[in-house]
């Protein structure tokens, strides 16, 4: 229970503060050394750099071009955003997911009342009522190109549009969208108007620059909201591309609109946010303003997205995986499954091959290898060098379109994965106890694993199966320790196998234990 100081304590409370300042104000007035004043630094174009009295001037000469987006959906589908997942916390979600209000509330409280009356869309009756969704948008020429997120007009039946200075509400079609970075394109329906429009930044932002978020959270159309760059290059679990983070506050609503700099350039499209609760904490993602100028140039040229597709299933490689491979250093993305009838299939490239470059270029990771192959364009011919057998080769592969990337993908014949404890041989070099297996190439099941092992700490259980060691086909225990003997003679301190769990499968570099 908080209590009211009286006159007396607050007085006492007070002085130290009193005495500071007297401290201060003598060190100003004895000619004590103090610390030179700061200058603001003027950029190149004029723009202060340090923070200004006002955004008003910036925000004057953008919000006229800044949009709310109001769609009608054709039932009670809702589309997802992509969800902010940094590693070891909860998920985020896309900001214009419905508010399920604050945890731990009382119900009686005051903020109960305001969230419940908060301006959002209501279907009328029926089985399937139609959905209303909002979002935010902006334009981007002067004949009315505007550019949102997918997930905002996704399943609509109906878009309208808003500005902030005009009451009326005003149609749009929708020209195309990119699931994979989650942008759309619409156009207004009024060839005869001219709008006010934004320009997309040409240069990257840098961490710590001002930024300003307009946008309609909550159905509150044109809200302002400043922060600043957090982060560059955020990997936030939704494919290869990277978000911009920023920390100005981004809510419900506040979807497809944009972020600016201080010049009044759009750096990034809002479109997920990190938050346990489900209101602003800080933590928004954007979509930088580069890869939306790529997205959009092919959306508006075709109505859709072009890239490049290899057709391989990929992970990482790590300090065990470049130890097991005898790479000197972790890079490159190594191939865990390869789609059937693929361009990579079709070009000879194999399960347990390790890419490391592509056109010349390094392959710094998964994520790496992703971006690159899907900014060249479908039916080109890249050279791809992998590592195979401990050798470096240098493969040509004809790419198609990501469009096809929904093929089989090449799998082994499942073995039979039913334990045979009396039949067993231990590894315990890896850690591991395994079924002595039937022969043939259906891989050996693993029976036990050893709980202070590399291998518990790298998530094998009992009833996963071992279908390679170091890429190669394994049908019993002796195959595995065959392999197991070849890279201790080759010197490498950690065995590379590929396990199947359920119907999932992947490379585990396993250290060995020192004897």
């Amino acid at each position: 229970m908080s209590r009211s100081l009286s006159p007396s304590r607050r007085a006492l409370s007070l002085r130290p503060a009193v005495a500071a300042m007297a401290v201060a104000t003598t060190m100003a007035f004895s000619g004590l050394a103090t610390p030179p004043p700061a200058h603001a630094q003027l950029a190149p174009n004029g723009a202060i750099g340090r923070a200004p009295l006002t955004f008003a001037d910036i925000v004057e000469r953008v919000k006229g071009s800044v949009v709310s987006i109001h769609v009608v959906g054709g039932g009670p589908k809702v589309a997802q955003a992509p969800q902010a997942s940094p590693k070891g916390g909860p998920r985020g979600r896309a900001p214009d997911q419905p508010f399920s209000g604050i945890p731990g509330l009382p119900e009686d409280h005051p903020l109960n009342e305001f969230f419940k009356n908060l301006p959002r869309g209501q279907g009328g009756g029926g089985a399937n009522p139609p959905s209303l969704a909002q979002g935010s948008g902006f334009v981007i020429s002067e004949d009315g190109y505007v550019v949102t997120n997918n997930h905002v007009i996704e399943n609509a039946t109906k878009i309208q549009l808003s500005f902030d200075d005009q009451t009326a509400k005003v149609d749009a079609e929708l020209v195309g969208t990119d699931q994979r970075t989650d942008i759309a394109l619409l156009k207004i329906k009024a060839p005869s108007r001219k709008f006010p429009f934004v320009k997309l930044a040409p240069k990257d932002p840098r961490v710590g620059d001002w930024v300003i978020a307009v946008g309609n959270p909550f159905g509150f159309g044109g809200t302002v909201t400043a922060g600043i760059v957090s982060a560059l290059a955020r990997d936030v679990g939704s494919g290869p591309y990277d978000y911009l983070q920023i920390d100005a506050a981004v809510n419900r609503g506040n979807s497809g609109g944009p972020t600016f700099n201080l010049d009044g350039e759009v750096i990034g499209v809002n479109t997920a946010i990190y938050s346990p609760s489900g209101g602003s904490v800080g933590i928004a993602f954007a979509v930088p303003a580069k890869t939306v100028n790529e997205v959009v140039n092919q959306l508006r040229t075709s109505g859709s997205v072009s890239r490049g597709w290899l057709g391989v299933k990929i992970q990482n490689v790590d300090e065990d995986t470049a130890a097991s491979l005898g790479l000197g250093e972790t890079r490159g993305a190594l191939i865990n499954e390869v789609t059937a009838d693929g361009p990579a299939a079709r070009a000879g490239l194999k399960n347990g091959d390790t890419i490391l470059t592509v056109n010349g270029d390094k392959v710094a990771d998964s994520r790496d290898l992703a971006r690159r192959v899907a900014a060249l364009a479908p039916n080109v011919t890249a050279d791809v060098v992998v590592l195979r057998g401990g050798k470096e080769e240098k493969i040509a592969v004809k790419l198609g379109d990501f469009k096809d990337a929904n093929g089989p993908v090449s799998t082994p014949a499942k073995a039979d994965v039913t334990p045979k404890p009396a039949i067993t041989t231990d590894l315990d070099v890896i850690g591991l106890k395994l079924s002595a297996g039937k022969g043939g190439r259906d891989g050996v099941a693993i029976v036990e694993v050893d709980n202070s092992s590399d291998a518990a700490l790298k998530g094998l259980r009992a009833g996963d199966v071992i279908i390679e060691v170091s890429s190669q086909p394994v049908g019993t225990a002796e195959d595995v320790a065959k392999g197991l003997a070849e890279a201790s003679k080759l010197g490498r301190r950690a065995l590379l196998l590929r396990v199947r769990s359920g119907d999932q499968t992947r490379f585990v570099a396993v250290q060995l234990k020192k004897g």
